[in-house]
């Protein structure tokens, strides 16, 4: 082995489907580069009737990844955590794991818009933290456990998204990173802190929650287990764990919205206060914490879960909350595509582009294509009762659902204009669905204005810098999208 860099920082990049270990650097200061080290699966299993995450399995590959940053020649200064936002878990007084830890399309918390809303009026929710209403986030979550499992609830003593458990299973140091924190819809949007008012209200004891941590404090370092197990001894630093609050920061376009497009599209704008308007609460739009104490007033639109449930299905897999498993034969409705290998996204893109007057729309927010068991299905089954024409193809599937996205897309970008009373001059399209370039010319030609596509690695760029910053590396954020900008290649697209 040669020499070993230690000049570099390790971003953990989890996601719902898989996940990553990337090491970067700086190269003459004004360059980021990276090199990813280990990628692996991540999934969920069936347990005591819910879907949970496998996070003991997940922390495995983390460690494996951690270990392979040495053989390749490097020993990073720092690593940092950042995940999907909403999932926690729970620790008892010895600060073990209580439970498992639930996915956030697990169904448990059905019915729970009502148990909340006879606890605190939805309108006073929305006015103290800002965060849109959506039966996955975690006070929702929250209410559901408690009503199924009192006497585990009532032995909690802290909770933990799912970054800060993992930070804390590297360093022994329990915080609560503040962008996660704001997913739980418990936060107040105002100040900053934890929303004792509401936590009150939905009983949800206080000793679970500490002060808030914010991206870029050193957490600490790692425990000497897992030092010997690495092979080396670093630091554990905060960043925007939320992984869209990372990705954002990967965004170059001046006066742009910004879109992290992946599993979630989340269509938005940085701002240096909350928007917490009537129209703002009643479009269902949501203010996150980002860096540096900014928000992220956004919109959750459903992304390209629908084309990634398509493809699934169509190579003989369906989804059922959370669980793969085989996929029931084609009712008849979509033609199958008959090729003698697995579908992937270009073939998808392919039918989509041979067929691009289908007209119908679907609304791709209904709850309907949250988790459907199929998703071709789920489609057809909307189209039939908004007396729509149903798809017979997979390129007229396809059609339909690239102009739902673009028609939401559009929808969204019209209504942060008329909320914030600004205009906006561009559409950053950042993350891995940023590679998908015929929804980007949709996006283009439904919101008139131009698509600047990239960096396809946005999140693990977006932690990254903020490492760098905390290190001292890289003065500020300003400075850190100008090396962004400078390191990955960015593609336009304008309205046609």
């Amino acid at each position: 082995m040669g020499k070993m860099r230690r000049h570099c920082h390790a971003a953990i990049d989890l996601g719902a489907s898989s996940g990553r270990v990337v090491v970067g650097w700086l190269e003459h200061d004004d360059l980021l580069r990276s090199e990813e080290i280990h990628r692996f699966e991540n999934g969920q299993r069936r347990t005591a009737g819910h879907d949970c995450w496998k996070i003991d399995e997940l922390f495995e590959e983390i460690l494996e990844g951690l270990a392979l940053c040495r053989e390749h020649g490097f020993e990073p200064a720092s690593v940092a955590i950042d995940s999907w936002g909403v999932d926690y878990a729970l620790l008892d007084a010895e600060d073990r794991l209580i439970g498992d830890v639930v996915a956030y399309r697990d169904l448990r918390t059905d019915g729970m818009f009502a148990v909340a809303d006879a606890l605190v009026p939805p309108r006073v929710a929305w006015a103290r933290t800002g965060i849109q209403r959506n039966p996955i986030n975690t006070v929702y979550q929250l209410l559901a456990q408690r009503r199924e499992t009192p006497d585990a609830f009532a032995e909690a003593r802290a909770l933990l998204m799912v970054p800060d458990y993992l930070g804390f299973l590297l360093t022994g140091v329990k915080a609560q990173e503040y962008t996660n924190a704001t997913t739980t819809g418990l936060v107040n949007a105002r100040s900053r802190t934890w929303d004792e008012g509401l936590l009150d209200a939905y009983g949800i004891p206080r000793a679970l929650f500490g002060e808030l941590s914010f991206p870029g404090r050193v957490l600490g370092k790692v425990t000497t287990k897992v030092a010997e197990r690495i092979g080396y001894d670093t630091n554990v630093v905060l960043v925007a764990s939320h992984d869209t609050g990372s990705a954002y920061l990967a965004a170059t376009e001046r006066n742009s919205i910004i879109l992290s497009s992946g599993t979630w599209s989340l269509l938005g704008v940085e701002r240096g206060e909350p928007e917490l308007s009537a129209a703002a609460r009643d479009g269902n739009y949501t203010n996150e914490g980002g860096f540096a104490k900014t928000y992220r007033f956004l919109k959750n639109i459903m992304g390209l879960w629908m084309i990634q449930s398509v493809r699934r299905e169509l190579n003989g897999v369906s989804y059922v909350s959370g669980r793969e498993e085989a996929a029931r034969p084609l009712s008849g409705a979509i033609a199958p595509l008959g090729l003698d290998r697995a579908v992937g996204f270009e073939d998808l893109i392919a039918c989509a582009v041979e067929t691009p007057d289908f007209s119908s729309l679907v609304d791709v927010d209904d709850d309907a294509f949250l988790a459907p068991h199929s998703m071709m299905e789920a489609v057809c089954a909307w189209c039939a009762g908004a007396n729509e024409p149903l798809p017979t193809t997979v390129g007229e599937l396809m059609t339909c659902i690239y102009r739902s996205l673009g028609s939401a897309y559009e929808r969204a970008v019209a209504g942060i204009e008329a909320i914030t009373h600004a205009s906006y001059g561009a559409i950053s399209i950042v993350g891995g669905g940023s590679q998908d370039g015929h929804l980007n010319q949709i996006t283009a030609n439904a919101c008139g204005k131009p698509v600047i596509a990239g960096p396809v690695e946005a999140t693990s760029a977006g932690n990254l810098v903020v490492q760098m910053i905390s290190a001292g590396s890289i003065p500020n954020l300003a400075i850190a999208r100008r090396i962004i900008a400078n390191s990955f290649e960015l593609v336009r697209f304008d309205p046609e």
